[in-house]
C-alpha cells in the first residue's frame, strides 16, 4: 500500500490547521488547497519535509481545482466564509465552490469525501449564509452520494471568532449587546474534537453517505455565553438587549465598514433559531469521540484579555 494523499480545501483556516496536524501525523501526504499558498506555509512544520503542499487553487478557477484533487485518495471540504466581502460571497463559497469540488472529486476518481458545513443549514431560511450551506450540501449529495456531511455549531477553541471577538468587545466597550434578548441558543464544540471527526471520517466505513451533527456536551443561551466571557476576563460590563429590527438597523451599518464587519445583517438573521443538534442526530460519540466542555478550554486562551492578562489570573 502507498502513501495516501488528501487534498484539503481551506486547510489554512481555523479548523483547517488542526486537522492537517491530524492527517500528518497519521502519515498522509497532504496538499493544502487555498487561494493564497504562502499564507499556508505555517502548516509545513506540522508534517515531515514535503509532507504538507500548500497549493494554489481559489474557487473561481476549475482547472487548479482539478489539478489539486487529481491523484489524491480522499478530498476534505472546509471552505466557508462568515461574511461576505468582494467576491469571496456565501454563493460562490459555500453553494458553487462546494460543487466544483465535488464534481472535480469525482472526475479525478476521488474515493472518500469528507465535507464540512454548519447546523442550521436550511434551503428555507432567511439567512444566505444558511441557504448556502443547505444548497453546498446538496451539491455535494448530488455529485458524491457516499460523501460524510458534517455539521459543528459555533467551533470554539484558541482561534476561534466567537470567544474571541466577544472577549476584545468586553474589553473595549462598557456594554455588550444581547440580540433579541440573548434567548438563542448554542451547543459549542471544541475545534480538536471537529478535526477528529473529520479525519476519523474518511476511513469509518460507517460514515460514508452519512451526515453528523457535532456539538459540545452542553447547551447555552447566547445571554449564558456573554456572561461566561465577562466571568472569565473579569470584565465588567452591561448585558443590554437590543431587539431585533434595532440590531438589523445597527448591522446595516457596521457591514458597511471596512475590514472584518463586527455584525452583518445576516448573522442577526441567524439569531432567529436555535443552533444546536437536533433531536435523534449522529453525532461525536457515534464517530467514537468523547465532547469537550468548554468550561476545561476557554478559560485559558481567555486569560490574556484580564486586566494584567495572564500574570493577574496566575496571582488570583
Amino acid at each position: 500500500m502507498g502513501t495516501r494523499q488528501v487534498t484539503v480545501f481551506g486547510g489554512s483556516g481555523f479548523i483547517g490547521r488542526y486537522v492537517v496536524e491530524r492527517l500528518a501525523d497519521q502519515g498522509w501526504v497532504v496538499r493544502v488547497a487555498v487561494r493564497n499558498p504562502r499564507r499556508a506555509d505555517f502548516l509545513k512544520p506540522l508534517g515531515n519535509v514535503g509532507q504538507i503542499v500548500p497549493m494554489r487553487a481559489p474557487l473561481q478557477d476549475g482547472n487548479a481545482v482539478q489539478a489539486a484533487v487529481e491523484g489524491a485518495d480522499a478530498v476534505i471540504n472546509l471552505t466557508g466564509i462568515l461574511y461576505q466581502q468582494g467576491a469571496q460571497t456565501f454563493a460562490a463559497v459555500q453553494a458553487e465552490g462546494a460543487k466544483l469540488i465535488a464534481d472535480a472529486a469525482v472526475a479525478a476518481g476521488v474515493g472518500t469525501f469528507v465535507h464540512v458545513s454548519a447546523i442550521g443549514a436550511d434551503a428555507q431560511s432567511a439567512s444566505a449564509y444558511a441557504r448556502t450551506k443547505a444548497a453546498g450540501e446538496q451539491a455535494v449529495r448530488d455529485a458524491f452520494p457516499e460523501a460524510t456531511i458534517l455539521r459543528p455549531s459555533i467551533v470554539y477553541g484558541p482561534e476561534d471568532d466567537f470567544f474571541n471577538r466577544f472577549a476584545v468587545m468586553a474589553r473595549l466597550s462598557p456594554a455588550l449587546p444581547l440580540i433579541g434578548g440573548g434567548r438563542t441558543r448554542f451547543q459549542p464544540v471544541y475545534v480538536c474534537d471537529v478535526a477528529d471527526a473529520v479525519v476519523t471520517a474518511l476511513t469509518l466505513p460507517a460514515a460514508r453517505g452519512n451526515l453528523y451533527e457535532l456539538g459540545g456536551p452542553k447547551t447555552y443561551s447566547f445571554k449564558e455565553l456573554l456572561a461566561y466571557i465577562l466571568e472569565v476576563t473579569g470584565r465588567r460590563c452591561c448585558l443590554v438587549t437590543l431587539p431585533r429590527n434595532m440590531a438589523l438597523l445597527k448591522a446595516s451599518v457596521l457591514e458597511r465598514l471596512p475590514g472584518a464587519p463586527l455584525l452583518t445583517r445576516d448573522q442577526v438573521k441567524l439569531l432567529d433559531h436555535d443552533n444546536v443538534v437536533s433531536e435523534g442526530a449522529a453525532g461525536l460519540t457515534d464517530l467514537g469521540i468523547t465532547p469537550t466542555a468548554l468550561e476545561g478550554i476557554v478559560p485559558e486562551y481567555l486569560l490574556r484579555y484580564r486586566k494584567g492578562g495572564r500574570l493577574t489570573a496566575d496571582a488570583a
